[in-house]
Order: C-alpha cells, then sequence, then structure tokens
C-alpha cells in the first residue's frame, strides 16, 4: 500500500503508475470512495457531537425538557447505529482499494509492457560447449534413474517429481550450501511452516490479487506458501522495532506450494513448474531510507550470484521493466540460468525491493533515534530453490560419459566426489 496522504496529494503520479504497472484500479473511483468515507466520518463526528450537547441540557432542565431531551437523544442514537453500517462498509470498500494500490517504481526501473521490456544488465561465465549432442535433464534423469514422474504422478498428480539415488543428496546439498552462505554473510537462519493465515498473504501483497495460485485447505482456512517471504513478513507484524535492531537478515527455508494456475501446457516438463518445492529465501527488513534500501538490494543480488557462481553456473542478470515486476516493488532483479537443451536463460532468482509497500500492509514499524515511528523497508531474494536450480546445473555440468561434473565448491560436501 501506498500513503493514503500521498494519494489524495499525487492522483497524477499514483494513476501513472497503475497504468505502467497494468494494474486494475481505478484511481478516481478510489478517491471517491475515500470522501464519501470522510463525509461519513464526519457526519458521524457531527451526531456524537449533537449528542454530546444533547446530553449536557439535561442539567437544570424541567421534567417536559427532559421528556424532549430523551428523545432526542434516543433518535441521535439510533442515527449512529444506522451510519456505523454505512461506515464499516465504505471503510471496507476503501481498503479493497487500498490494496491494489502499486508502489511507485524507481525512476531507475525500465519502462515496459510485460517480459520483453527487462534489460539485460550483466552476464557471468560462458554458455557451455559440448563434444556431443547434450541432453535435457528429463533425459539424464531418466537415464541416471534419478527420477520418479509417470509412477509419483499416479500418486500425487502432475506436474508432481521424485527424485531419487545421488540427486536426494545433491538436492540437499546445493540447499545446505544455500544456508551456510547465508550465515557467513550474517543472516540469521530460520526454518518456517508452509502453511499460513490470510493475513499473511495480504501483508506480502500475493492477496488479494493471486488467489488463484495459492492451495487454500478449506476446513482449517490456512493456506500453503509459496515462499518464506510469507511468514517473514508477518513475523513482526504490528511490532514496533528499535533503529538499533536494523537490518534483520532472515535466511528461511521452507517447503513451498504454487498452484501455477494458467500454465497448463506451457514449460511444464520435467522439473521446470512443479506445485511442491523447496526454498531457502533472502529476507530482510531495513530502515526507512532509499539509500540503505539500494545497498541491501546490492547485497542480496551479491549474494545469490556468489552462489551460482560457486555452481559454476552461466548466467545473466535482467532488471525487471515496469509492466513486469509486480505491483509491490520498487526496483527488481532476475537472475535468469542458461539451459543448453532450450537454448534459452530462465529465471532462478527473483530480487525485489519493496521499500515501505509491504510494511504497510502488516504495520511494520520500527523507532528511529529521534523517537519517530517509520515504517520498515523490506527486501527479498531468492538464495536457492529446488529443483529449479537442477534444471540448469544437470545440463550445464553434463559430461560425455553421462556423468554430472559437479563444481569444487561441492566436493567435500559430496563425499570427496568430483562428478555423479
Amino acid at each position: 500500500m501506498l500513503d493514503l496522504k500521498f494519494i489524495r496529494e499525487n492522483p497524477d503520479i499514483v494513476k501513472k503508475t497503475v497504468q505502467l504497472k497494468r494494474v486494475p484500479l481505478s484511481v478516481d473511483d478510489l478517491l471517491a470512495a475515500d470522501q464519501a468515507l470522510m463525509d461519513l466520518k464526519k457526519k458521524n463526528q457531527a451526531l456524537n457531537e449533537e449528542k454530546n450537547a444533547n446530553a449536557k441540557k439535561m442539567k437544570g432542565a424541567s421534567a417536559e425538557e427532559r421528556e424532549t431531551i430523551i428523545k432526542r437523544g434516543r433518535e441521535i442514537g439510533q442515527e449512529i447505529d444506522a451510519l456505523k453500517e454505512s461506515t464499516d462498509a465504505a471503510e471496507k470498500r476503501l481498503q479493497d482499494f487500498m490494496y491494489l494500490v502499486p508502489m511507485v517504481p524507481s525512476p531507475e526501473a525500465p519502462i515496459g509492457p510485460d517480459d520483453t521490456g527487462n534489460v539485460e544488465v550483466k552476464t557471468w561465465g560462458e554458455k557451455p560447449k559440448f563434444g556431443f549432442k547434450p541432453k535435457d535433464h528429463v533425459e539424464i534423469l531418466n537415464d541416471r534413474g534419478w527420477a520418479e514422474f509417470e509412477r509419483i504422478a499416479a500418486v500425487a498428480g502432475s506436474r508432481s517429481y521424485s527424485l531419487k539415488g545421488d540427486l536426494v543428496l545433491l538436492e540437499n546439498t546445493l540447499l545446505r550450501y544455500g544456508l551456510e552462505k547465508l550465515k557467513k554473510k550474517g543472516f540469521t537462519l530460520i526454518s518456517v511452516p508452509a502453511m499460513a493465515r490470510e493475513h499473511a498473504f495480504v501483508g506480502t501483497g500475493h492477496f488479494p490479487t493471486g488467489r488463484d495460485q495459492v492451495y487454500h485447505l478449506q476446513e482449517d482456512d490456512i493456506y500453503l506458501a509459496g515462499t518464506a517471504e510469507v511468514a517473514l513478513n508477518a513475523l513482526h507484524a504490528g511490532e514496533i522495532l528499535n533503529e538499533d535492531q536494523l537490518p534483520i537478515l532472515y535466511g528461511g527455508v521452507s517447503p513451498c506450494f504454487r498452484r501455477e494456475a494458467g500454465s497448463a501446457g506451457r514449460d511444464v516438463r520435467g522439473l521446470i513448474r512443479v506445485h511442491q518445492f523447496n526454498k531457502v529465501e533472502q529476507y530482510i527488513l531495513g530502515k526507512n531510507d532509499a539509500a540503505e534500501s539500494a545497498r541491501l538490494h546490492k547485497l542480496l543480488l551479491e549474494t545469490s550470484e556468489e552462489i551460482l557462481q560457486d555452481f559454476e553456473l552461466h548466467y545473466r542478470v535482467v532488471e525487471v521493466c515496469t509492466g513486469d515486476m509486480g505491483a509491490g516493488k520498487f526496483r527488481m532483479f532476475d537472475i535468469e540460468s542458461w539451459v543448453p537443451s532450450e537454448n534459452l536463460y530462465r529465471e532462478t532468482h527473483s530480487c525485489s525491493s519493496l521499500h515501505d509497500w509491504q510494511a504497510r500492509r502488516t504495520n511494520l514499524r520500527y523507532r528511529d533515534k529521534e523517537g519517530t515511528v517509520k515504517f520498515v523497508h523490506t527486501l527479498n531474494n531468492t538464495a536457492v530453490a529446488t529443483p529449479r536450480i537442477l534444471v540448469p546445473f544437470l545440463e550445464q555440468h553434463q559430461q560425455a560419459s553421462g556423468k554430472i561434473r559437479l563444481p569444487k565448491c561441492l566436493h567435500n560436501w559430496m563425499g570427496g566426489a568430483a562428478e555423479l
């Protein structure tokens, strides 16, 4: 959300942001709802003032006057009760609009309608060259007996997977490596549940617009999260932290679930766009300071790049444009790793700075050194997500022998083996 005062004073800026981010919101309707609520509150205030003034008339009033005063007092009470229902409805209407208001993007963010407007800013490493016909990751998994697809689909449905043998060890090693990297950089490691209540999804901005992507356990009225960010953003909800506690750096690990609604028939082969996965997520609560947020955003991006470089994977960094970054983002970078079989890059990391957009939804605040209470800034980025990272890992490191070369950083983790 944005500050309502800012919206009132800068409607043109907000309208432009709505247009750039392709958000289904009428700013004029929002402002009309705001005005309607203010009018109702003024009317309620006037009635309460009249109620108090009317009650004061009782002192020294005659019996006949008292009867008139009591009657008017009842009438005012009835009007206030009737007004409350209208006021509650008006507050909900305005709140519904406010949840749709996008964050004004950084002036440095590229302007574009969708992912075609994203801008490549960096590449690292070189595309692997093979002296043989390379296989895609599904062929590799099947040839090595490292996965079950058809059998597990009969158990758990489409877009399920089951890893076997050494690949189970490799998957967990990659996740553990990510955790160790974050620990060395001062992150507090934390495991969080995959389940969260509705307010946590509203707080991150996944709700109200992204409900179709989330599994809902109706009997318990709880949802399965697609990232540890959901729980971590709600962890300090409603608290007022001290400035000297910031920044708080969390390395969250959790199982994750996404319905991937609307993706049927595309990009769903093998380990791509599966419904359940594991992820180590970087999440930061920082001071309400643009320069500090930029520094922390750089830290998150560099950390993920270090992990990919340690894994010896060719990748590129793209800055995400306004039409592709999502409503809450101030600035966003994606890291895309090279997938040889498809001759394209696939997103493996998503690095976002949201300033105070999430904090206003979750009421995440801190008291600065002058005693002023401010909303924190939130940032997040993937550290390692599996099995997503296994797709470029297996394909880039495949050998003519059919084995998979392991980067040097993993040799000790995998019992001294240089290949699988």
